[in-house]
């Protein structure tokens, strides 16, 4: 795969892998589906055909296909030592002494600030985990599911309780979806595998979804954030046209797909509420379909459906029914404007090739910090600091943060934090002020 670059001797100081260097516009000419090259602290790997094994999928690697990849790298993988073991047979060179570590028009001073930053929070202890919050933390998940339970048993299915029932029931089911998120970035436990049964406990028995599905989406909005064609996030199946450039686009190409210039009226109706219990279940049949992960899929809806028979079995299907949907309403609009109002209002725009710190803080905001807030959006108030440090256990996001602010201060970049009334105002917001560029578009460009 992939020819060109320098061969020097072999062992020749400052060269790797088979000895050969190579420039940066050499590794980017790599950057297609079948032709993937990317550089992690100066060596070249050609990860072609790795792509498609990596545990986070092959779409998040794909994404840094011809480019500088060490940020992301060490960002994503807890245990750098243990990854490296599959870096190393794929190493076929290293860049040529005369190239910059940085490619593109990356800045080079924030990128060894923010590796410093990194550094010192290593030091200081930020990425080690207190087991107890983690363990009150599922507790108190259990213990709402318990109380839906005793709902029904003690007191039966009338109406009013079936309203308490399915709002102690989303109330679970959201903080399980914060709490699977933890162990999907693999911030509790050091071994990875650890972290992948409790996930595949939490994500899989409780709430009846499929890890696989949720980390390849959800790695790939981490490692490119409001990144079109890049972030799944921002890919909003022409329903909704986000951020300033896309309606733009859709504007001047006479793109009306909906009545764009009503999406924050309408997103009351097809956005939060559909959310999770179409949309994503959409995705995941057809995650299913395509990796063949049936077994996997089917164990997962039997054992979370036997966790809720009792509830089955004490009402009627009707109402079961009725009890489900409220429930999934209920969290997918939590959800919903939990994940939106920290992304949604932010800068949404094509790849701009930015280091890491610049490109989350572009791509991500904060909500203010109370006991509240902390609770209400499992810790993603702390957005910039989890997009930052993806591994680091939220519980002490509240202490690197001034650390970061700091950083930003010093080279000028924007670290936002709002209240939380204002955050979901600003999710509103945003998707007007969307609508209006496409309408202005569409009709006068």
């Amino acid at each position: 795969m992939g020819g060109g670059g320098q061969l020097t001797e072999p062992g020749e100081p400052g060269t790797g892998g088979s000895g050969r260097v190579f420039t940066w516009e050499e590794v980017q000419r790599h950057s297609h589906r079948n032709d993937q090259w990317l550089v992690i602290d100066r060596k070249v790997y050609n990860v072609t055909q790795w792509a498609k094994r990596h545990p986070g999928g092959f779409r998040v690697i794909s994404h840094y296909a011809g480019e500088d990849a060490t940020e992301a790298f060490k960002a994503f993988h807890h245990d750098g030592k243990f990854a490296q073991k599959f870096l190393r047979p794929l190493q076929i060179g290293e860049l040529a002494a005369t190239e910059p570590s940085q490619d593109h028009n990356k800045n080079a001073a924030i990128v060894q600030d923010f590796h410093t930053l990194r550094a010192q929070a290593e030091d200081d202890g930020l990425f080690r985990v207190r087991p107890m919050f983690f363990c009150f933390y599922l507790g108190h998940i259990l213990l709402l599911e318990a109380l839906g339970w005793l709902t029904v048993w003690v007191w039966g299915t009338s109406w009013m309780l079936t309203l308490l029932c399915s709002i102690i029931l989303a109330t679970a089911q959201i903080q399980s979806s914060w709490l699977q998120h933890d162990f999907g970035h693999k911030s509790v436990f050091k071994t990875t595998h650890g972290n992948h049964i409790m996930q595949m406990f939490i994500m899989g028995h409780l709430k009846g979804a499929s890890t696989n599905w949720w980390n390849h989406r959800h790695f790939q909005h981490h490692a490119k954030p409001n990144v079109f064609s890049k972030d799944p996030d921002v890919n909003m199946l022409h329903v909704f046209v986000v951020g300033a450039i896309q309606p733009v686009e859709y504007g001047i190409k006479k793109i009306k797909y909906m009545p764009y210039h009503r999406q924050h009226q309408y997103f009351f109706f097809v956005g939060a509420p559909l959310v999770l219990p179409v949309y994503f279940q959409l995705q995941m049949m057809h995650s299913m379909i395509y990796r063949h992960h049936w077994v996997v899929r089917l164990s997962y809806l039997i054992l979370s459906y036997l966790i809720l028979s009792y509830l089955i079995l004490s009402y009627l299907i009707l109402s079961y029914l009725i009890l489900s949907l409220i429930s999934q309403f209920l969290e997918s609009h939590w959800f919903v404007w939990v994940t939106q109002m920290n992304h949604l209002p932010m800068d949404i725009d094509h790849e701009a090739h930015q280091d890491w710190l610049t490109m989350q803080l572009h791509a991500t905001c904060n909500i203010e910090q109370s006991s509240f807030n902390d609770w209400f959006s499992g810790h993603l108030n702390f957005q910039i600091e989890h997009h930052l440090f993806p591994t680091m256990p939220r519980h002490n996001y509240y202490l690197v943060a001034p650390l970061v602010q700091a950083l930003c201060e010093k080279h000028g970049i924007p670290y936002q934090v709002k209240t939380m009334r204002q955050g979901l105002a600003d999710v509103l917001r945003s998707l007007k002020n969307s609508g209006e560029l496409w309408l202005d578009a569409y009709l006068h460009k």
